[in-house]
């Protein structure tokens, strides 16, 4: 299932899941039902969820029966009634939906699909649409805009900011030193692709804030 949320739950999956909810009380009510009893079924209900989300993947049509289609029931501001009913999908939803979405007047839409999830994808009408870095030709920003990432967590080294930052440990330990401090003693460092770094003490080594850039 995933990291899914419960209401973004396929219609197996959830079925699934309140089966296996079920399945898995019956020897806590009922202290004659062994606990392998309960344990069985709710392997087999995994494995058969599994089978089915791998067979998904790869046929089509067994996607299609278990998860269904995305819907669109709003084009060029005109709501899709028929599609509604098929969906039991009733105003007050698409109304919430909408203002979830900050569009608050639907003859702003020119496309809101109803996804497999029951989740609702609004694409705005071009006068609608949010400005964006190309439509105000600006510049790609440098490096030096890169966002922060956590290089340093609970004094322990995360490999992979290293990597991310294009930097050697030997440049972080170089910058301890010149810190004054040892990486045990950090709480957190973060830092980008230009070697802008932010850096937290413990509070039982030294409190305070530092901050500096590559040299």
């Amino acid at each position: 299932m995933g990291k899914r949320h419960l209401g973004e739950l396929e219609p197996s999956e959830f079925v699934v899941a309140i089966m296996i909810s079920n399945i898995a009380t019956l020897p806590i009510e009922d202290t004659n039902i062994p606990l392998v009893a309960g344990i069985v079924p709710i392997l087999a209900l995994v494995s058969f969820e599994v089978i089915i989300s791998s067979i998904g993947l790869r046929c089509k049509i067994v996607r299609k029966l278990v998860s269904g289609n995305p819907i669109i029931i709003i084009r060029d501001g005109v709501i899709d009634q028929k599609k509604m009913r098929e969906l039991r999908y009733s105003i007050d939803d698409l109304l919430e939906q909408l203002r979830s979405k900050d569009v608050f007047d639907i003859a702003d839409v020119a496309y809101a699909i109803v996804e497999t999830t029951g989740q609702l994808s609004v694409f705005p009408k071009y006068p609608n649409r949010a400005v964006t870095n190309q439509d105000l030709n600006l510049p790609e920003p440098s490096c030096a805009n890169s966002p922060q990432m956590v290089l340093i967590c609970d004094g322990e080294l995360v490999p992979d900011t290293l990597n991310y930052c294009n930097l050697r440990e030997d440049w972080l330990q170089k910058t301890l030193e010149k810190q004054g401090v040892k990486q045990k003693d950090v709480f957190l460092m973060t830092c980008n692709q230009a070697a802008n770094y932010h850096l937290v003490l413990r509070d039982d080594k030294k409190s305070g804030k530092k901050e500096g850039e590559s040299a």
